[in-house]
């Protein structure tokens, strides 16, 4: 369902039925509609689909005279350990192709030759 800010979240739910106007985040607890503003959690969706990795949010002002933002953490239930970059993910569940590592597609081309 597509945020205030315009973008597609998984967590934010919108009733509109019948002239209600009832928002709400399910990931974060004290939710405002502003802090979809800047919320990581639509990017990291778009980049990353993992089926095992769990987002924890919370705000955290960084100075009292900025606004707050969404602090979020990941883990992941398959390799059992904290995601540290969520865009990308663990790199176990989902091992990136050799063309992106820079690894040699061809067995026979080694480079120590």
């Amino acid at each position: 369902m597509h945020t205030p800010a315009g973008k597609e979240c998984p967590y934010f739910y919108g009733d509109y039925y019948r002239g209600r106007n009832h928002e709400e985040c399910r990931l974060l607890p004290e939710w405002q509609p502003k802090l979809c503003i800047t919320c990581p959690v639509p990017g990291i969706h778009l980049a990353n689909a993992c089926k095992y990795m769990t987002l924890t949010a919370e705000v955290r002002r960084p100075f009292f005279v900025f606004p707050p933002e969404v602090q979020i953490s990941a883990y992941c239930k398959k390799s059992q350990k904290a995601v540290t970059e969520p865009h990308i993910g663990c790199g176990e569940c989902h091992m990136l192709p050799k063309i992106f590592t820079g690894e040699s597609l061809d067995p026979h081309n080694n480079a120590s030759d």
